[in-house]
């Protein structure tokens, strides 16, 4: 089970690294490195994965400090935190960055 002080303090050390699908993902919705930080250090988890076939992992939803609402799927890979993919949250599938669709 995740910590959002664990990923915090990931994020805070530099101690992640972005999966090549959220890398693209990222760059898809013009996000920067920055604007991901920032989510992950003012977010808060959303949701629990308890293992999805390749461990466990969380949704994590923050805003930059413009106000845009981010979603992180973050994993674990030995000591550092995974950055699974990263979105922002838009209907159909999502009502608002903490409700699904």
């Amino acid at each position: 089970m995740f910590e959002i002080e664990w990923i915090a303090e990931k994020t805070k050390r530099g101690d992640y690294f972005f999966s090549r699908h959220g890398d693209q993902e990222r760059q898809n919705d013009n996000l920067t490195f920055a604007e991901v930080e920032e989510a992950l250090l003012a977010g808060r988890i959303l949701e629990q994965y308890p293992d999805t076939g390749r461990g466990e992992s969380c949704l994590v939803v923050g805003f930059t400090e413009t106000g845009i609402p981010i979603h992180v799927v973050c994993g674990r890979r030995g000591e550092s935190l995974a950055i699974v993919t990263v979105y922002i949250p838009r209907p159909p599938k999502f009502k608002n960055p903490f409700e699904r669709g």
